[in-house]
């Protein structure tokens, strides 16, 4: 009499349990994307001895980055909906880790260049199939696990530069940090390769009743491009700041990447409770005030180590939960299909690619205080913009 509820309950609890598997390993390959994405900025100066170029020139190793990722991107889209998804993140995941591996032998640019482009795409490819299989595993429960799926890639982020760090100053080499990194990729793409895909899902609704605003998606797509421009260049060329400014050896100042990459997962963490009690609007003036007040203090004391960690911490936590809550006031105001998301995306990447080559031409002629007046400029016009974004928004709501 007993056993008929366990028996009939168990279909239930297995697909349960094997969706939180699935999960568990989109965040550990989200893991390993945060590891490769934070593992640039302390290696910069070594991969500059590798290849003999400064950072003018490395700079492009950014750009190309970038467009790599917007190609695997762009592929992904239409990939993860004609092939099973999980094969094709870990062919991805293994792409990664055999760039990951081989970046810290070459020596010479052209080459290094090809296989950050090469990882880019392979980027690319992981992020948007993360992001997708979530969402077809998760349906009707998605945000939670959305959520914890972009902490875990402010986790590797964290961690990369702290492996980076301790290998340094007990090798003295880049490559070893490299190819560790490499190995970590392996279990999440021999795991993925063995789960069962998840099925698309087949969109059945009706059409929008909100239809998309051209404008207020430029608008967005120029924030994007001048945000994510503005991080994905701290947080590649910071330790290059440090070094280059006397307040740090290389090693040392691995850590400081860390700690901007920490307070950025802290600070994820603390917006998802703080999203469900303030608004949009309200989490974004608030986040780019708080990037500011940490650019003027690395600013005002130049030459101070502890007002440089400071001013980090203070960058790393504003800039947070800015990317989500952008996309969760587009929400409010049209709905968001896939073609509306990718502009989005578009801007992104274009801003990864522009203000990080800019930064670094800037830093080779100017020296490493033009990075921070860059930035400055960045968040000034980002700031300019979301006024003119709030503005536009209150006409159309008034219509």
């Amino acid at each position: 009499m007993e056993s008929a509820p366990l028996i009939s309950s168990s279909p239930a609890v297995a697909d349960r349990r094997a969706r939180l598997t699935k999960t568990f390993a989109y965040y550990t390959a989200f893991v390993i994307l945060g590891l490769a994405a934070a593992v640039f900025g302390p290696t910069l100066q070594g991969l500059g001895k590798n290849t003999g170029s400064g950072v003018d020139q490395l700079s492009y190793v950014f750009v190309l980055r970038s467009l790599g990722y917007l190609v695997g991107s762009f592929l992904a889209g239409r990939l993860y909906d004609r092939v099973k998804g999980h094969p094709l993140m870990a062919v991805a995941i293994l792409v990664l880790a055999a760039a990951t591996f081989f970046i810290p032998l070459v020596h010479f640019l052209w080459l290094l260049a090809a296989l950050v482009l090469v990882l880019g795409t392979a980027e690319g490819l992981v992020d948007v199939g993360g992001n997708t299989l979530l969402t077809w595993v998760h349906r009707d429960e998605l945000k939670m696990y959305m959520n914890g799926l972009h902490f875990f890639f402010g986790l590797g982020a964290l961690l990369s530069p702290i492996i980076v760090g301790l290998v340094l100053e007990r090798t003295g080499a880049i490559q070893w940090s490299y190819w560790m990194l490499a190995v970590f990729m392996l279990p999440p793409a021999l795991w993925l390769a063995r789960l069962p895909s998840p099925p698309p899902i087949v969109h059945t609704e009706a059409a929008p009743n909100r239809p998309a605003v051209p404008l207020l998606i430029g608008m967005l797509a120029l924030f994007m491009f001048l945000y994510v421009g503005c991080e994905v260049s701290y947080g590649a060329y910071v330790s290059k700041y440090a070094i280059d400014s006397s307040l740090g050896s290389e090693s040392a100042s691995a850590f400081l990447a860390s700690g901007f990459w920490g307070a950025l997962t802290a600070g994820r963490l603390i917006g998802i409770p703080l999203s469900a009690r303030y608004s949009a609007r309200r989490i974004l003036l608030v986040d780019l005030l708080i990037v500011l007040v940490g650019l003027a203090i690395t600013i005002t004391l130049p030459g101070s180590l502890n007002a440089l960690w400071i001013g980090t911490l203070c960058i790393g936590v504003g800039m947070a939960s800015i990317f989500p809550t952008v996309l969760i006031l587009a929400e409010q105001h049209m709905t968001i299909t896939g073609s509306v998301t990718s502009w989005f995306f578009v801007g992104s990447s274009l801003g990864g690619m522009t203000i990080s080559w800019l930064i670094g031409q800037l830093f080779a002629r100017s020296g490493p205080g033009s990075m921070m007046m860059v930035l400055t400029a960045g968040i000034v016009l980002t700031l300019v913009l979301y006024g003119v974004i709030m503005f536009y928004i209150r006409r159309l709501a008034a219509r």
